[in-house]
């Protein structure tokens, strides 16, 4: 049975129905690309493993995961964003790992400080431009977009994008509220563009809706990838000033896995060198192994300095973020 068909046998049946295996290990996953990554037949392959998908969207996997209770047969739960991981963490969902393997594969500022989860890649949240119309040389920071010379120039994605939020919190951890929400207050006094998805305002810049904007890196390496002459490219903000926002889908074993070792060994491979590769290549996304090489498209893009405040970050000061957007206007 292919990986979208068990999916929807999975999902009709009830907790109690669903066999626990000691060869296989059944992932909830917001991801609805990873069930048929390679890296996933790369385990079975290596392993015998069989790797059984739940696929949702975040509140329909957690809403799950809350109604199933120690009765769930969920060993993994992968998702987007840390703010997401960090919310599932903190409602006792995932359990801590003690592995050396994922320590070492794993960047400190990229998993949780409990390792109850654990990044799997990574995307740059980064200024991006119109290369027909913004030199470089004209921008800094994701401060300097609250510059006049921007004003009616600034496509931004909604307040209540997780990303977004995800990128203001860590900005309170790195710069604290006062010098964020002065940052935010200069967004808006530009009158940015309010758009719904970051596909949608990256065409908007190559259409000249708008100059610049915010964007996570994938979704333009997506876009190259189908268009390679798309007039838009990223521009890596706070070099040097606390580095350019990162943010990861990352993995955690569930609190009441039946399968808790093979769980672990199939997030202890997919953070190996071999697996990062492949996963970096089929999603755009950059590996969180410095081992693993990018896609090349994002080669070309060259390397840059990350924050390193911690990803974690990102759900701690997730509600201030909100309030904060709240305060300055930001839609």
């Amino acid at each position: 049975m292919n990986s979208k068909l068990f999916a929807l046998a999975f999902l009709a049946l009830p907790a109690a129905a669903i066999p626990v295996l000691s060869q296989e290990v059944n992932v909830y996953s917001t991801r609805s690309h990873y069930g048929s990554e390679p890296a996933f037949e790369l385990f079975t392959g290596k392993t015998g493993i069989k790797v059984n998908f739940f696929m949702g969207n975040n509140n329909e996997v957690l809403e799950r995961l809350r109604a199933e209770g120690k009765s769930s047969p969920a060993d993994v739960m992968v998702t987007v964003d840390a703010g997401n991981l960090w919310n599932a963490a903190r409602e006792g969902l995932l359990s801590p790992v003690d592995s050396e393997t994922l320590d070492k594969n794993v960047p400190a500022h990229l998993r949780d400080p409990e390792n109850r989860w654990f990044g799997l890649a990574v995307r740059a949240r980064t200024v991006m431009y119109s290369t027909e119309r913004v030199k470089p040389a004209e921008l800094s920071t994701y401060e300097g977009l609250g510059d006049p010379k921007w004003k009616g120039r600034l496509c931004l994605r909604t307040s209540n994008s997780i990303y977004n939020q995800s990128l203001l919190a860590a900005a309170i951890e790195r710069a604290g509220v006062p010098e964020t929400e002065e940052m935010v207050r200069g967004w808006v006094a530009n009158d940015p563009v309010i758009l719904d998805g970051d596909t949608t305002l990256l065409e908007a810049i190559a259409a000249g809706q708008c100059d610049v904007g915010i964007t996570n890196s994938y979704y333009l390496a997506r876009l190259v990838s189908e268009k390679p002459g798309f007039p838009v490219a990223p521009f890596w903000a706070n070099q040097g000033k606390g580095g350019t926002h990162v943010n990861v889908s990352g993995a955690g074993v569930t609190a009441h896995a039946k399968n808790r070792e093979n769980a672990i060994r199939l997030l202890e491979f997919l953070t190996s060198p071999e697996a990062q590769a492949t996963l970096a290549a089929s999603s755009f996304e950059y590996p969180v192994s410095p081992q693993a090489k990018p896609h090349p498209i994002l080669e070309k893009w060259g390397s840059f300095e990350q924050e390193t405040v911690g990803v974690a970050a990102t759900g701690k000061n997730q509600a201030e973020a909100v309030k904060l957007a709240d305060r300055a206007g930001y839609r």
